[in-house]
């Protein structure tokens, strides 16, 4: 039972600790939120808080992992469109995250490193969820039958990704109304209706 307990605290403490390192994050951006500024945050010394975690480059792992799990909880829409366009929306209130999600993305490239298995498996899922969506939208004549679900997906991820990159150079440059752009594209075009005297 004691066991048990101390897990239950242990638990407890880093999901504490992910909290606070969220709004870290989220205000100081990748580079500026040490691991010192965090641990001072939830009142532990920096080797303290590593014990919940292994390492720095874990921790920032798990608080990306701990935003995208924020990020599902907090979406209104059941759509997927709407929904990825909320989120995106969303992150222009938190510049850090997306200075660290774009980072990790970039190290994630090195096999060796700790971020790469979390993108993997972010990548699978999310795909894995919004390739179902989309056959779906496709039956119901929502997105044009021509076009492969999975290329589409990843295509929408691949502008996701690059716009927020962009985004941290230009702040001016709206994301959502990108993306909306783009997947209006895939669209099935309007039927037109014939022109008088076309017909017969």
């Amino acid at each position: 039972m004691a066991r048990r307990g101390a897990y239950a605290k242990g638990l407890a403490k880093r999901e504490e600790i992910l909290e606070a390192a969220l709004r870290v994050v989220a205000e100081h951006g990748y580079r500026k939120a040490s691991v010192r500024e965090i641990a001072d945050a939830v009142e532990l010394s920096p080797a303290g808080l590593l014990h919940y975690f292994g390492s720095k480059e874990e921790l920032f792992v798990a608080i990306l992992a701990a935003r995208d799990a924020r990020d599902e909880d907090r979406v209104v829409s059941e759509d997927i469109v709407e929904g990825l366009l909320e989120i995106v929306g969303r992150n222009t209130a938190v510049p850090g995250l997306v200075q660290l999600y774009a980072q990790l993305a970039a190290e994630a490239a090195d096999p060796e490193h700790p971020a790469r298995a979390f993108f993997a498996h972010r990548t699978a899922r999310l795909e894995g969820y919004a390739i179902a969506e989309l056959e779906a939208a496709q039956r119901a004549g929502r997105i044009r039958s021509d076009l492969d679900p999975a290329w589409i997906i990843r295509s929408v991820h691949a502008m996701a990704d690059g716009l927020q990159t962009a985004w941290l150079i230009d702040r001016e440059i709206d994301m959502a109304a990108d993306l909306r752009r783009f997947i209006a594209l895939l669209e099935p075009a309007p039927a037109q209706n014939p022109a008088p005297g076309d017909a017969g």
